[in-house]
């Protein structure tokens, strides 16, 4: 067996870490944008109640 391979465990480990936290770290950024995204498309449901509110009063 080629024991010089063991030589470059830790740095295929180092790169094996820091990629597995770059795609965490995309996969977190892609739902915080469709949260966003979604939430910027509902109406809020303070602004619903005082709509409704408005409404009554007139």
């Amino acid at each position: 067996m080629n024991w010089k391979v063991l030589d470059h465990v830790p740095l295929l480990l180092y790169i094996l870490a820091a990629k597995t936290l770059i795609l965490c770290l995309a996969f977190a950024g892609v739902k915080m944008y469709q949260r966003k995204r979604l939430e910027a498309k509902q109406p809020k449901p303070e602004a619903d109640k005082k709509q409704q509110s408005e409404k009554k009063d007139t």
